[in-house]
């Protein structure tokens, strides 16, 4: 039984991180290619919700407003949500002298990042919508290479490249880009395949026939792909447009973030739960099973590997092995987290740790973060409200 159980675990999660990625890359060999124009300039409504941020929110907004796209073809839409800083002025002063259309709603009092959405939707004129966080700096031409896909009358939504920058050198912005680096090489494999599973929330781009107004608890960066998927549009990932954002610096808050948005999508997968029929989508089903459900409970199978590999190790050969890896990756992890709660404590921004500590503890950091969002899943807790995402 122990030994059944060791060979099951390491088999689903060789799967999850290397089987199916593998599989993604042999299915891409029959690229389905998105017919793109390059001069496609259709209109525009750039959507950013915003709570208490007047450090980012006329950063931001500059930034968007020096994309190289046509003024006169976009306009940018501001859901101030119930904030008490000065957020709402900074975005009215810049609205006063700005080329480019820039339109502030407020919600008297707090709702939610998706409920903010779902009113600038119903207010937006573009033809395509695109979103933006609050602290969101893309390239100047990201509009543009979001936009050129949607000339292809089989894509309903764009997401683009989250790059993090990483003004400190701080661990979790070495364990992030790693991340960033396998899920960009994924969606760029499942995008050849069909459809992409899963978005970066601050840089993308869907046609605003098909947004649908969600409940003030959903993740809209996850169900709303989800939706275009089910109404026969294709999800792809569009490399070019680049984002850059600032890797957060404190470990506490990236694991509180992580928590939240695995506990949000968890909710998404109950909602869209029909997509997983494999009988009716086919190959996207498979992909919505391995790279989110089976990624969200990877923490199943790691946690059965190390036991049973304590149980076996007095045997040798390949479980002895198996224990000492183990041990030895999560004692890097672990020396990961002292070393990143040193710098956090002393505001340390010199030193980079080596990736050979980041990659362990950034690995533990999310299947921990999907452990706890899991449990508080399983009692009924939903997340709604957020605070700004700080580097």
């Amino acid at each position: 039984m122990l030994i059944w159980l060791f060979w099951s675990s390491v088999a689903v999660i060789v799967y999850i991180y290397l089987g199916y990625p593998l599989l993604m890359a042999l299915l891409a060999r029959r690229a389905r290619p998105v017919q793109r124009q390059t001069g496609y300039r259709p209109r525009v409504s750039v959507l950013i919700a915003a709570y208490n941020e007047s450090a980012d929110i006329t950063a931001t907004l500059t930034n968007k407003i020096a994309q190289d796209y046509p003024h006169d073809r976009m306009e940018i839409l501001v859901v101030s949500d119930a904030s008490d800083d000065e957020t709402d002025a900074l975005v009215e002063a810049l609205a006063a002298t700005s080329p480019v259309t820039i339109r502030l709603f407020r919600q008297a009092k707090r709702q939610g990042k998706t409920a903010g959405l779902n009113r600038l939707a119903a207010q937006a004129s573009g033809e395509l919508l695109m979103f933006s966080d609050a602290n969101s700096q893309w390239a100047t031409d990201a509009i543009t290479h979001l936009a050129r896909e949607f000339a292809d009358p089989r894509v309903g939504y764009v997401s683009g490249k989250m790059v993090y920058t990483r003004s400190d050198g701080s661990l979790i912005g070495d364990g992030c880009s790693f991340y960033m680096k396998y899920e960009n090489w994924l969606r760029r494999q499942e995008t050849a395949v069909g459809s992409m599973v899963g978005v970066d929330g601050g840089i993308d781009a869907m046609r605003r026939e098909l947004y649908e107004p969600l409940s003030d608890d959903q993740l809209p960066d996850f169900v709303q792909p989800l939706k275009v998927v089910e109404k026969g549009f294709r999800v792809v990932y569009q490399p070019e447009a680049v984002l850059q954002e600032p890797a957060l610096d404190d470990p506490e808050s990236e694991f509180a973030m992580r928590i939240r948005v695995s506990l949000r999508a968890l909710w998404a997968l109950k909602d869209m739960g029909h997509l997983l029929n494999p009988w009716h989508w086919g190959w996207f089903s498979l992909q919505l099973l391995s790279h989110k459900v089976m990624r969200y409970l990877a923490f199943i199978p790691l946690l059965m590997l190390a036991i049973v590999s304590v149980l076996l190790a007095w045997r040798g050969g390949i479980y002895a092995l198996a224990f000492w890896s183990q041990l030895a990756f999560y004692s890097l992890a672990y020396a990961g987290h002292i070393r990143s709660q040193s710098q956090s404590q002393s505001q340390s921004q010199s030193q980079s740790l080596p990736t050979f500590l980041a990659i362990p503890y950034y690995f533990v950091l999310l299947n921990l973060a999907c452990y706890q969002a899991t449990r508080a899943f399983l009692r009924g807790e939903k997340k709604v409200l957020w605070n700004p995402r700080k580097g």
